[in-house]
């Protein structure tokens, strides 16, 4: 785990969470219109909306950096460090809406801190192959395809948080499945980018991403950061930690490791769900009624915040 992917991962962490949260109040403003708009309206309005534009550029931005940290570093080390997206969300979100984080939400915070240091170093990825066989890919495309269609089938079933989960959940599947193929297009960089382009990985990767972008946007439009994010950041960890070792040859230390990992999972999923529901993470701008209900920590004229 070399010094360079951890600061590359931890920069894409720092732009995704930036994305996530200017993508999520441009969603917000846009259910605030009333009414059940298409989704093609929907999008056209949203792309007239300087919050989406600048969370799709910093999208943009993230996978540049994602694809450099995974150019030199494994996609189970990767990937989990994504993770860290929300401690920077609550960060940037504390100093905009001059809110302190309370006691539980500082205790999330060192919950996922730790449960993520104490997860990379006991399972300690091995740096594993640059690409992986083609007949492997074939079998990975097959499960991801048909998990990724369960659970939006399932989703499209319910409403509310149940829905933003099992979309955001999808989401997480699905941009595990774009950095195992990021990875594998960044591993076929030495033939030149001229092959690069005549073989399948790039455009394999450009179909997967857009498709984990919309799920992403389903995930927003369902429900608040609260029922969505925990699903994405433990969703696309695991997901990344499963391809990495099946498509290339990362090896997790197993044995006596097992009970430290999994203490480390379930530390990063309880500081996801306290982050996630921190008002300096979703309370002042996840929704409308957040923004200008009592106790959203907004000033407004002639009224103190509670």
């Amino acid at each position: 785990m070399s010094v360079l992917t951890v600061v590359l991962a931890l920069f894409a962490a720092l732009s995704n969470a930036a994305a996530s949260v200017l993508q999520r109040r441009a969603a917000a403003q846009d259910a605030s219109h009333g009414g059940a708009p298409s989704v093609l309206r929907s999008m056209l309005r949203l792309v007239r909306d300087r919050y989406w534009v600048g969370g799709a550029a910093l999208l943009a931005v993230t996978t540049v950096l994602q694809a450099a940290a995974l150019a030199v570093g494994s996609l189970a080390v990767v990937q989990p460090l994504m993770a860290t997206e929300l401690l920077f969300t609550l960060v940037v979100g504390s100093l905009v809406f001059h809110r302190r984080p309370d006691p539980r939400t500082w205790l999330a915070f060192v919950a996922l801190a730790v449960g993520l240091a104490g997860f990379l170093s006991a399972a300690a990825p091995s740096a594993g192959h640059a690409t992986a066989a083609p007949d492997r890919w074939a079998w990975a495309g097959v499960a991801l395809f048909g998990v990724v269609a369960a659970l939006v089938v399932v989703g499209r079933l319910v409403h509310g948080s149940p829905r933003a989960a099992l979309f955001g959940l999808a989401s997480a599947v699905a941009f595990g499945g774009t950095a195992a193929l990021l990875k594998e297009v960044t591993g076929r960089l030495p033939q030149g980018v001229g092959a690069v382009l005549t073989q399948w990985p790039p455009y394999a990767t450009a179909v997967v991403g857009v498709i984990s972008f919309l799920l992403l946007q389903s995930a927003l439009r369902a429900g608040t950061l609260a029922a969505s994010q925990p699903a994405l950041t433990l969703g696309d960890a695991l997901t990344s930690v499963a391809l990495g070792s099946a498509l290339f040859g990362e090896q997790i230390a197993l044995g006596v490791r097992v009970l430290p990992e999994l203490i480390g999972v379930a530390l990063i999923g309880l500081g996801s769900v306290g982050l996630a529901r921190a008002p300096s993470v979703h309370g002042a701008w996840d929704t409308a009624q957040a923004r200008d209900g009592p106790g959203s920590g907004v000033r407004k004229p002639e009224r103190q915040e509670s």
